[in-house]
């Protein structure tokens, strides 16, 4: 009986050194985002980011987007373009494609069609985060 109750702290502290399952945390909305996004379209969203006076175009203003769609910020059409579904085929966009790179876990969501899809996590993170620049 003594020697198992000089175990529970040694097991203790053997559990608490152990890398958990999580250990590898996801990158948040806002970490995708300045990895990714904040080149061309700036640190706030604003279409300013270093390297957007040398693309072809001007890279939109994040912030606008629900402005630009009736007050509604357009997740669906977010995600869409960020993963890299919204192209004609025939790269008719300048911004690059990012649906490997999101890639991971899923979550069940529900862009407005009221089907809940199976959507890579870090895609909804950073769509929620792009919505959050615009308020």
């Amino acid at each position: 009986m003594r020697a198992a109750i000089m175990f529970i702290p040694l097991f203790a502290g053997l559990v608490a050194c152990m890398p958990m399952k999580d250990a590898v945390s996801t990158p948040t909305g806002a970490d995708d985002y300045a990895d990714m996004c904040a080149t061309c379209h700036g640190p706030a969203g604003r279409g300013d980011g270093e390297v957007a006076r040398d693309l072809g175009v001007a890279a939109p203003d994040l912030t606008q987007l629900a402005a630009l769609n009736g007050g509604v910020f357009p997740k669906a059409q977010v995600m869409s373009q960020i993963y890299g579904y919204a192209r004609d085929g025939h790269g008719g966009s300048d911004m690059p494609a990012f649906g490997e790179l999101l890639e991971g876990e899923t979550v069940l969501v529900d862009t407005g069609d009221g089907i809940a899809t199976p959507t890579p996590l870090r895609l909804v993170q950073l769509a929620e985060y792009l919505e959050a620049l615009g308020r």
